[in-house]
């Protein structure tokens, strides 16, 4: 009879935990970023190489790093959203180009109706993906003002995150000192 109690204890304890899990955002991946300072880099603009941008260029202003490629599929699903966030002027929004080549980033921003970015930056080997944590493309990072990370969205920004998470604290962090 004892034989019994240990599996479907083992089986119970499984379940348990399965239910726990099934309650949690797959998109809510734990980070350990959040709370401290973006990594710094100093990558060439896509539109000029000889120009550069840092996260330091962005010190006293609330902005966003996107992370995206033009091989991206799911890139595609949030660009509509970036140029609404860019046309009316919600925040700072900076573009990270992953693993790409310039052209073919180019030729995809035509094709998707337009830049919403400020400017991006490219980062050819993905070493800058690798410094903030990037699983995949695409990811955004809110940056406030003193350059510290205050949220991560992985894969597309949906207009519900956009309403309920992202533009609050954008909010929240341009009323802060």
């Amino acid at each position: 009879m004892l034989k019994w109690y240990i599996p479907l204890g083992i089986f119970l304890i499984l379940a348990i935990f399965l239910g726990i899990g099934l309650t949690k955002d797959p998109r809510e991946i734990p980070t350990p970023f959040i709370g401290k300072p973006a990594p710094t880099f100093k990558l060439s603009q896509l539109d000029d190489f000889q120009k550069t941008f840092s996260p330091e260029d962005m010190k006293g202003k609330v902005w966003m790093l996107n992370v995206w490629a033009s091989w991206c599929v799911a890139c595609r699903a949030e660009h509509p959203l970036l140029l609404e966030m860019a046309r009316r002027g919600d925040l700072n929004i900076y573009g990270l180009n992953y693993k790409d080549q310039p052209t073919d980033a180019k030729n995809w921003l035509a094709q998707q109706g337009g830049n919403p970015y400020g400017l991006i930056v490219v980062d050819f080997d993905g070493r800058v993906g690798i410094d903030y944590g990037v699983y995949g493309v695409p990811e955004t990072f809110v940056i406030d003002k003193q350059g510290t990370i205050r949220h991560k969205v992985i894969g597309p920004i949906t207009r519900e995150e956009l309403t309920t998470k992202l533009l609050p604290l954008i909010k929240q962090l341009e009323q802060q000192g």
